[in-house]
């Protein structure tokens, strides 16, 4: 017998499970969970207060300039899509391949996704400068005459693949909370509780016509949502890769920027499992170091692979025999902008290279630690692509720097803002690990087998 660590610890029977996983949703918030939702809800004000300045008196309140004219909505809006990943990740793809581990943590990652992609979605429009023309981007038949949108344009790919992104990754989400909402309506104590989660539980009554409708659904969405992983970040990478743009150019960037995007995503759920497993203790019965160690070892074999397309993109430039883009990339590494650079690869490549070690990969605090680094990291990664392609290009005389601005940074800590204040919003209005999915695996635990 092969002998498997407990997918569930502490030998819970059946109505443990439940009372400790809907335990949030039926006490009252706690002084650290309310402290931690007023500190994002302002900074979401500050980040809506921003966005109003902004919108009200111009782009050029933002570092955006000739030459660099993609900057920090750009950057950021990549990044947001690129923590997305991660959570149709964990639920699609390692659900069609059967993956019993997924079941504690795919319903936050999924939560997590919805919420990065709702995030994300606000940056492209406001890139265009005048979001309030933003309706040019949606193809449908209008009255403009000839005017119909440009479907050269990769802008018009992102508005395509986001939406579907997000429209997926919301009904694949919603599906699988349904049987928990109608756990919650049956065990509600008051009238307004048991209407407003009976009408989210689009009267499911458990019954075995719903169960293999339900199961049904849940596969086609898992087998939809696969290919999205890889298509959306694709699609992303085009926005780049279509350009003539020495650094930009490349062929390697779409399995380039999906490794990436799964990595940060990666990042982002081991951050917020371990603040959740420390704000509701119940949790780590559920949410296992052996769970937190299977994610750290997906982030440490992305980061390889992010590292190998740093290397070969240096070896493609050098090996192309193209003076613009060798010089490209050797500004990359040494140019005004070689800080960034070295950020993105301490964040990306060497730092995730503890979790070689099972102590580190094993131990909260240096997950934790870990996780964020990879964040940073890829946040760099994409203000580097951005930033030092622009910034120096074909002829000299066109040259210039970024002008970063207060604005930028105002933007980039207030989305998080936004960010947060829906994921807190969620620990304590849904159930944030899945009842109807743990139940099934709580003794999974000893398989048989041969050494």
């Amino acid at each position: 017998m092969i002998k498997r660590n407990q997918l569930v610890l502490g030998n819970k029977s059946l109505k443990q499970i439940t009372e400790d996983i809907v335990a949030p949703l039926e006490r009252l918030p706690s002084k650290g969970w309310l402290g931690m939702f007023l500190s994002a809800k302002a900074l979401f004000l500050f980040y809506i207060i921003t966005i109003a300045i902004v919108v009200s008196t111009g782009m050029g309140l933002l570092g955006v300039n000739h030459p660099v004219g993609w900057g920090t909505m750009i950057i950021t809006f990549v990044f947001w899509i690129g923590i997305g990943h991660a959570g149709t990740l964990i639920s699609a793809v390692l659900f069609l391949f059967r993956q019993k581990w997924r079941t504690s943590v795919a319903r936050t990652a999924e939560a997590m996704t919805v919420f990065a992609v709702m995030t994300a979605g606000l940056f492209p429009l406001m890139h265009t400068g005048r979001p309030w023309l933003d309706f040019w981007l949606f193809p449908y038949p209008n009255q403009r005459g000839p005017l119909w949108v440009n479907f050269r344009s990769p802008l018009l790919w992102d508005v395509f693949a986001v939406s579907t992104y997000a429209t997926v990754s919301m009904v694949f989400w919603y599906i699988g909370l349904v049987p928990d909402f109608a756990t919650i309506r049956d065990r509600a104590k008051n009238n307004i509780r048991r209407i407003v989660y009976g009408a989210l539980s689009l009267g499911w009554r458990g019954t075995a016509k719903n169960w293999s409708h339900y199961e049904m659904l849940y596969l086609l969405l898992a087998g939809l949502s696969t290919p999205l992983v890889l298509s959306v970040h694709t699609i992303v990478s085009f926005d780049f890769a279509v350009s003539n743009l020495p650094g930009w150019h490349t062929t390697i960037f779409p399995p380039y920027f999906v490794a990436g995007a799964i990595f940060s995503g990666f990042g982002m759920v081991v951050t917020l499992m371990t603040l959740v497993r420390i704000g509701f203790p119940e949790f780590k019965d559920y949410v296992t170091i052996d769970h937190m160690e299977v994610m750290n070892k997906i982030i440490m074999t992305t980061g390889l692979m992010v590292g190998y397309a740093y290397g070969s993109e240096f070896f493609i430039a050098w090996y192309s025999g193209n003076a613009y883009e060798k010089y490209a990339f050797i500004n990359r590494a040494m140019g005004p902008y070689a800080w960034s650079y070295w950020i993105m690869i301490s964040c990306n490549v060497i730092i995730p290279q503890l979790f070689w070690f099972k102590k580190f990969r094993r131990s909260i605090p240096v997950m934790f630690v870990v996780s964020i680094f990879v964040n940073i990291g890829m946040w760099f990664e994409r203000f580097v692509i951005t930033v030092t392609s622009l910034h120096r290009d074909f002829l000299p005389s066109n040259w210039g720097m970024y002008a970063w601005s207060r604005y930028d940074t105002a933007i980039l800590v207030g989305s998080f803002g936004m960010f947060l204040t829906l994921f807190l919003l969620y620990l304590r209005l849904f159930p944030a690990i899945s009842i109807a999915e743990v139940k099934p695996v709580k003794n999974v635990g000893y398989e048989g087998g041969h050494h």
